[in-house]
């Protein structure tokens, strides 16, 4: 079959397919438009939350129980005059914290007041759960103030001793921060949004990818498709071309949606870049990952006798991007070496964090990630191409 042919039959396949798709209109805007109507929720949630988080938990008084009150009296009145207001805690305070009534307490040892009289460092403990998260602010904010206070105490002992305090400070040492506004205001983003954007251009297409070939095979409308003189090739490349314009349409429709909950956000988050050339990069940087997720799905598809079984394989597929977010978690690695850009979902997670945080990824980096991934999307096409040459294919369920 000549190259004008294949792509005839290639554009006539997909014709096909978009309009038997765009029959259930239901389906189609669910396909459509479940995600980008989901996303402006989940990231408008998620700052709102976090600046409630931070009027509940860094502005507001916070209220300290406080075993052994009576023995620190300045150290109280330091607390109180830091937003912290200390009050006698109930005798069972860890079985309260382990219950979460308090997220925190201080605790005052009760030989404090002769250390202190002594010079000695006197001792005092934070008691809280640091398994809860709920609970690392307020810890945080008693840490910090009995820092202070200490350091406050030290400067004054030195000074009634005719000592400088800063003889007890051989480096003065301060922090020079290199990252971007950008990359500042997006730090709660660099796991979420490579995840949903990754997870969404993956399996974007994948109901129609399943329906061209396991829900026509059940149908037992595939069977007459493939009896035609058509090459299986410009077959599945039809369909598959179908599907992908479908996960393009919805990556638009995402991209789209990020940019309108960027604009519309407050705090932080309004300092994300969010121009249309960044959108055009997270663009080219999703399209491969649709071609790779359709070829997948097709090929899969293609060994499924229902489209119930092919439906059973979406579990684990929504797995696989988020294995690059929990390894980094647990293993952060730079984002310089060039073999990252070649594994996939990895790959589109360091990308899509570079386009967040206001950085350009190098020529070699774009390079070696479109070689790898089109190869692979290649090599998926090429086994989905057999799985539609083998005959049982068109043996219904």
């Amino acid at each position: 079959m000549n190259k004008v042919s294949f792509l005839g039959t290639m554009l006539t396949v997909m014709r096909k397919e978009l309009r038997d798709f765009t029959r259930d209109r239901r389906t189609l805007l669910l396909t459509l438009l479940v995600a980008p109507l989901l996303y402006p929720v989940i990231f408008l949630g998620m700052g709102k939350l976090s600046e409630l988080r931070k009027e509940t938990q860094l502005d507001k008084p916070l209220e300290l129980p406080v075993v052994g009150i009576e023995r620190a009296p300045n150290l109280i009145a330091y607390l109180a005059g830091n937003g912290i207001n200390a009050k006698a805690a109930p005798t069972d305070i860890e079985a309260r914290i382990r219950s979460q009534q308090e997220d925190v307490a201080l605790a005052i040892d009760p030989e404090f007041a002769r250390d202190w009289r002594a010079g000695k460092p006197a001792k005092v403990e934070i008691v809280t759960d640091t398994t809860r998260r709920n609970a690392d602010v307020p810890a945080a904010r008693v840490r910090e103030a009995l820092n202070q206070y200490g350091q406050t105490v030290g400067s004054l002992r030195l000074l009634a001793r005719g000592i400088n305090p800063m003889v007890a400070a051989p480096l003065n040492t301060g922090t020079r921060d290199l990252a971007t506004p950008e990359a500042k205001s997006g730090m709660f983003m660099t796991i979420l949004l490579p995840m949903i954007l990754t997870i969404f251009a993956f399996i974007g297409g994948s109901h129609l990818a399943m329906d061209t070939t396991a829900g026509e095979r059940e149908r037992q409308s595939l069977e007459p498709l493939l009896a035609t003189p058509a090459s299986r090739g410009a077959l599945v490349s039809g369909k598959m071309a179908a599907a992908v314009l479908l996960g393009v349409v919805s990556m638009l429709l995402i991209l789209l949606s990020f940019k309108a909950s960027a604009s519309l956000a407050t705090g932080a988050t309004v300092s994300l870049d969010v121009s249309f050339a960044a959108m055009g990069k997270l663009l080219l940087i999703l399209l491969p990952l649709v071609l790779i997720g359709t070829a997948l799905l097709t090929c899969l598809a293609a060994a499924a006798k229902s489209m119930k079984e092919a439906q059973s394989h979406i579990i684990w597929l929504m797995m696989l991007p988020m294995l690059p977010a929990y390894a980094l978690m647990a293993y952060p690695i730079k984002d310089t070496a060039l073999w990252q850009y070649a594994v996939p979902f990895l790959s589109q997670n360091q990308l899509i964090q570079k386009v967040t945080r206001g950085e350009s990824a190098v020529p070699e980096q774009w390079a070696v990630y479109l070689a790898a991934s089109l190869a692979l999307a290649a090599l998926l096409w090429l086994a989905a191409v057999w799985r539609y040459r083998q005959e049982k294919l068109a043996i219904s369920a």
